[in-house]
Order: structure tokens, then C-alpha cells, then sequence
């Protein structure tokens, strides 16, 4: 029971060391959330040996690249891949004269913990890098899907255009979320129209949304009227919600998916001089769309536990190509007259995203923290290997180190 408490109300510190085992690095978190005007710095901290590093040096890089191409195709130095953001740090020896960041009450307690030999690292990210993306593979695709994802390196090297070595080197995929607005929009809402030869009035199409922003797994209720003042019959309803992603690479090319759909001849045929009021509704959900290849996913590192990626704020216009990937959804109402009235089509944008996180009450050992040292675990939406063997608590100090997990794929497995 004691055990359980001390798990429950200790800060969780993931770690990794290099395959050497001379350098291990500590980081509170694996997400950081993008706030609009800023992003959570990444901060941690890296344990070096002495005695292995000598004279050499340790450096930190953050790269957020957009892989649109599978590893095993890279040859003779080509890569599909683009690099949208890199940050360079060295972190041992600290280079004199450079401008300090504060120490976070994090790092205070782990270098106090760790001892002379840990050394405290800051990466800060502009608010215009993009969202981490993943793009759904084929079955039996393996290694690192395609999208935008973001790494944290740490490696030993003379200077810092080395190439790391797997064996001194620390590899730790991380992500960059954002979560949805705590204001509502505009409720979406359209109306459209259209005429026919020979027919004194028009088509009448009015759709709406009950609002404008939606959580993941959240039903959507559309709103449809019809107005029927034509010579023409409504044989059919078709409501969908479709995913759209714009692949800013060197030129921008847009992929369209269906992620939920459904269709009614209720009430139908509307005839000449009829009206028809009906609710639709929808809930667009990754269970039912496994098998579509390129599928845009909320950025993952173990393939079973995501949803359909949420919809992307652009900001700034000017910075769209560095987003590698901007996803958007729409509902679209289709009114089918047949082979020769052809369709009546409306579309109602919408915003997909995931709640922010409630603030957690703070465990009675934590009260004397500061709020950068608290990093609630529910927050973290990555999921986690949690054996106890993992998981050391210092009676001492309130903090667990927990290895990453290992980013498990159906058919294979890759370094987290």
C-alpha cells in the first residue's frame, strides 16, 4: 500500500541511456502542447560519463521533419524527407558566455539527484512548427510510418557536425500537440440553391452544424431543411464528414478521405412542392477507417493507441509549406435528383480536436513544488510500457524513472 501512494503522488521523469550506457537522458515529458503564442519548452536533463567523454563534447538537436517515403527506399544519400525545423544545443561543457535559461524546479531536483556529472538542456520551439501528424500505412508497411514527427538527440562528438554513433547516441521521439480552444465559434451553418430548366422556382438546401467545434468521439448532429420548389424529386440524402490534408511539400497536393457517412430515403422522394426537416447524425471514429492507407492520424508512438488526427490552426498564412501536413474537416449534405437532376451539394467546415486536460489536484507530498515540477501523468497522451521493473522510487525524493517504451508496430518493431 505504501508503495502504491509513493508511485501515486511522485513526478514520473522518463529516461534513456545510449547503448553504451555513457549518457542517459531525463525528460519530464514526451508531449508538449502548443499554446497559440508559445510552446513547453523542452527541457531536461543528461547524465554523462566523464571519464568516456574526455576531451569531446555532448550535443542536443530537436529535428521536426515530415517523412513522406518509407526508411528502406533512402539510397545513395537521398532521403524522403523534409526537415521543417532543427535546434542545435551543446550541453556539455557548458559554453561560457552563452545566455543561461533558469534551471526549472525539475531539473533543480534531478541534478541535486543525479549529481555533479548531470547537465541541464533547453530546447525552445516557435509557435509556427507544425503538429505531429502520422499518415495510416498499408497493410504490411513496416518501420517509421510517414508524416511529421519530431526527435530528440543527445550524442558525443568533437564538434557538431559529427555524425552520431548509435552506440554514444540517445534517440527519443517526442511530440508536439495542440489542444482545442475553451471558446466555441461560430455555429456553421450554409445555404444553397439550384435552378432548372423549365421549372418556375429553385432547390432549396439549408444545412447546419449544433456547433462548430467537436471533441474526438463526439457525435456531430447535422442539421437538414429542404425546400422543394422545382419540378424536379429528391430521390435520396447523402450526409458525410470528409478529411482533408494538404501536403505542403514543394508544391501542395490535398488528399480527400471519408471517415464517417450515412444515407436516408426517409421522407424521400421529396416531390414537387414538399419540404423536409431531418437530423443526421455522424461520428467520425479511426475504429471504422483502419483500413485506409494515408489516413491523417494524431501523431503516435505505438501504432494501436491514436485517433484521426485533429484539425490544424494556421496561424500564420506565410509559415503553411512549414507545416509539412494541415489537416481539416468538412461535413458534406448531397441531395441526389438522379441520372438527370444531378445533386445539390453543401459543405460545413468544422474543428476536430481533443479537450484540454482539467488541471489535476496536486498530491499532498507535491504542495511544496512549484507548478513546473508536476507533471500529471493523464496528461501525457503517449501510451506507456508501466512493468515495475522499470520503475525505481527514491524515497528520498518523490520522482519514478521510467524507460521509454519501445514504438511497437504489427509487424515489426523500431527504436522509440
Amino acid at each position: 500500500m505504501e508503495d502504491t501512494q509513493i508511485r501515486r503522488q511522485a513526478t514520473r521523469v522518463f529516461k534513456k541511456s545510449s547503448p553504451n550506457g555513457k549518457i542517459t537522458v531525463y525528460l519530464g515529458k514526451r508531449d508538449f502542447v502548443d499554446h497559440i503564442t508559445n510552446v513547453d519548452p523542452i527541457d531536461g536533463v543528461v547524465l554523462i560519463d566523464p571519464d568516456y567523454v574526455k576531451e569531446r563534447k555532448v550535443y542536443g538537436h530537436v529535428l521536426a521533419a515530415f517523412r513522406y517515403g518509407r526508411e528502406d527506399l533512402d539510397v545513395l544519400g537521398l532521403t524522403f524527407r523534409k526537415d521543417l525545423y532543427l535546434a542545435h544545443e551543446q550541453i556539455y561543457p557548458p559554453v561560457e558566455g552563452r545566455p543561461k535559461h533558469s534551471i526549472t524546479r525539475l531539473q533543480e531536483r534531478l541534478m541535486k539527484k543525479l549529481g555533479p556529472n548531470a547537465y541541464p538542456f533547453y530546447f525552445e520551439l516557435p509557435p509556427h512548427c507544425p503538429a505531429s501528424v502520422t499518415l495510416q500505412p498499408a497493410p504490411g508497411d513496416t518501420g517509421k510510418p510517414c508524416g511529421v514527427d519530431y526527435e530528440l538527440k543527445a550524442y558525443v562528438g568533437e564538434n557538431q557536425d559529427d555524425k552520431p554513433h548509435k552506440r554514444n547516441s540517445v534517440r527519443l521521439a517526442i511530440r508536439k500537440i495542440m489542444y482545442a480552444p475553451s471558446k466555441q465559434g461560430e455555429q456553421p451553418s450554409v445555404e444553397v440553391s439550384k435552378e432548372f430548366m423549365m421549372s418556375p422556382n429553385r432547390l432549396h438546401l439549408e444545412a447546419s452544424l449544433d456547433k462548430e467545434l467537436y471533441y474526438h468521439g463526439e457525435s456531430i448532429a447535422v442539421n437538414v431543411h429542404i425546400a422543394n420548389n422545382s419540378n424536379r424529386t429528391v430521390k435520396k440524402i447523402k450526409v458525410s464528414v470528409r478529411q482533408f490534408a494538404d501536403i505542403c511539400l514543394f508544391s501542395t497536393a490535398q488528399y480527400k478521405c471519408t471517415v464517417a457517412e450515412t444515407e436516408s430515403e426517409e421522407g424521400c422522394p421529396i416531390g414537387p412542392g414538399f419540404t423536409l426537416s431531418k437530423v443526421f447524425s455522424l461520428t467520425p471514429l479511426l475504429a471504422n477507417n483502419k483500413d485506409k492507407w494515408g489516413l491523417a492520424l494524431d501523431g503516435q508512438l505505438k501504432h494501436e493507441d491514436t485517433n484521426l488526427a485533429s484539425s490544424t490552426f494556421v496561424t500564420d498564412p506565410s509559415q503553411r509549406e512549414n507545416l509539412g501536413i494541415i489537416v481539416q474537416y468538412k461535413v458534406k449534405v448531397r441531395l441526389c435528383l438522379g441520372a438527370l437532376g444531378g445533386d445539390l451539394v453543401a459543405e460545413l467546415p468544422f474543428i476536430l480536436m481533443h479537450p484540454k486536460p482539467e488541471e489535476e489536484i496536486v498530491p499532498t507530498a507535491e504542495t511544496n513544488a512549484t507548478p513546473n515540477s508536476d507533471i500529471p501523468v493523464d496528461t501525457n497522451l503517449i501510451q506507456l510500457d508501466t512493468d515495475d521493473s522499470l520503475c525505481i522510487a527514491d524515497h528520498d525524493d518523490d520522482i519514478i524513472f521510467e524507460d521509454f517504451a519501445r514504438l511497437r508496430l504489427k509487424a515489426g518493431e523500431g527504436d522509440a
